[in-house]
């Protein structure tokens, strides 16, 4: 027997492990500091090991730590900074690659080739569109549109013509989707044009949680592809672009989008054709829809009856219409939406006082309604806007037309107005501010007012209370 064994007491005997013992055991980053340190000592003490044993200052720290930990760090860091971190080491540039969500391609190899999957594995936003045009380098014209811009060998031919010359083949397009989906499953968002049914389809059967989709040039058949997104909820459709290129997109498409994206929250329908069956087949399938942007239809007369189908729409916008609806049928027929908040006119044409009157009643129920450099607002126009009892803010922007007379028979019927912009509309004059009109500015809570650059109705206003009474503050522009 053991001289420990028969001496319990005795001071030989083997310690009891510390607290510190434990916690290193399971630490293995911690040991790798410890070494280094250790390292860092025997070099100080021994001159001679310097030969032998790097300093501690040439060694690179992060390599202490987890791919896991570094990139938390790096994530925590500025947008700025992510280029120049990325130019430290490979090790750095791809952790860099790992923590880019959203990408714009203008070099179509680098999609189809892999390295896009290689360098970015966790891509959820990805722009195709410029990716997907071919021009040619160190070209001296340049053509700007809103949507694409691209270099040109030469300016002798139309703008329709240059974009189907540069336009990668639908093949083409449609291996590039293929790609992308089979390395980027969790993408969220995608850019194209040019894409086929089946291009789509597989996009739809790999990237599961796709939610936004914006297509350009767009036609019927492709919908029968988008259709099979069944968790989409953000989608813009962009068919004809008058002077770049022509896509028919009608209500054959518009039902089949309509019946297979019934998650749909926002919706753009831009040059794209259809009539009421198309709108109403939305309505009555996307219960879900709340937001409905129009931008430069060519839709048939009737179409505006159908928004009533829209049940759960709340945001209703118009942009850049050379016309709204110039047959939009009886009163009965129109309907209302019941749920509708906002009202945004955007560069649209006014012309047609039928069309006009019966816009704002499909939209009676508008709390907030915005008209911004819309040609043919005048006094008759804005009249119809009446009907609308719940509006509480009113923006009108550019509307050279409309007079301080006509403003004020229609913001006077509205008991509920809270916030009112009036901005560059040099019809409307302070000297015809009427003692009721300027009554009503003292309840506002907000109140903008530069009709014009000689407007001196904010400065003149100051120390009076006006603007003030039933609000917060008065905004100076």
């Amino acid at each position: 027997m053991s001289v420990l064994e028969e001496n319990p007491d005795s001071p030989l005997k083997k310690r009891p492990p510390r607290w510190s013992d434990i916690w290193l055991k399971k630490t293995k980053p911690l040991k790798h500091v410890v070494f280094a340190m250790q390292l860092q000592s025997l070099a100080s003490k021994d001159p001679k090991s310097q030969t032998l044993i790097p300093h501690f200052a040439n060694i690179d720290r992060t390599l202490l730590l987890s791919d896991e930990l570094l990139l938390k760090i790096l994530s925590k860091l500025p947008l700025s900074q992510r280029n120049p971190n990325s130019l430290v080491c490979k090790r750095w540039l791809y952790l860099q690659g790992r923590l880019v969500r959203s990408l714009k391609i203008l070099d179509w190899n680098f999609l189809v080739s892999g390295r896009l999957i290689t360098r970015f594995p966790n891509l959820a936003h990805v722009d195709l569109l410029n990716g997907c045009l071919f021009s040619p380098r160190n070209s001296g014209i340049l053509l700007t549109h809103r949507m694409v811009s691209m270099q040109m060998r030469y300016g002798n031919c139309s703008n329709w013509e240059l974009l189907e010359e540069n336009l990668l083949p639908v093949e083409v397009v449609d291996g590039g989707l293929q790609a992308l989906a089979n390395g980027c499953p969790n993408l969220r968002r995608l850019v194209v044009i040019n894409a086929s049914e089946l291009g789509l389809l597989t996009l739809a059967e790999e990237c599961l949680i796709l939610q936004e989709l914006e297509l350009h040039k767009c036609n019927d058949n492709v919908l029968r592809g988008i259709a099979a997104c069944e968790n989409l909820q953000i989608l813009k459709l962009v068919g004809n672009v008058d002077g770049l290129y022509c896509s028919l997109v009608s209500d054959v498409g518009l039902t089949i989008l309509a019946q297979g994206c019934k998650r749909l929250v926002k919706l753009e329908l831009s040059g794209c054709e259809g009539s009421f069956d198309g709108i109403k087949a939305i309505g009555q399938c996307c219960l879900m829809l709340e937001e409905l942007t129009i931008c430069d239809h060519r839709m048939e007369d009737g179409w505006l009856a159908a928004l009533s189908y829209c049940e759960n729409l709340k945001t209703l916008r118009l942009l850049s219409c050379k016309r709204i609806d110039l047959d939009p049928g009886p009163d009965e027929y129109l309907g209302f939406c019941p749920s509708l908040e906002r009202l945004h006119l955007q560069k649209c044409q006014l012309r047609s006082k039928k069309s006009v009157r019966a816009l704002f009643r499909v939209c009676e129920a508008v709390r907030e309604v915005v008209v911004l450099d819309c040609w043919g607002l005048d006094n008759d126009m804005f009249t119809f806007a009446s009907v609308c009892r719940r509006v509480k803010f009113l923006s009108l922007e550019g509307c050279s037309l409309l007079t301080t007379d006509g403003l004020e028979a229609t913001v006077l019927s509205w008991l509920d107005l809270e916030t009112l912009v009036v901005v560059s509309c040099k019809n409307i004059k302070e000297s015809d501010i009427s003692p009721a009109l300027a009554t009503l500015f003292c309840n506002l809570k907000e109140l903008r007012w530069r009709p014009d650059a000689k407007s001196l109705l904010s400065s003149s206003l100051m120390g009076t209370g006006m603007g003030k009474k039933g609000g917060k503050f008065f905004k100076r522009t």
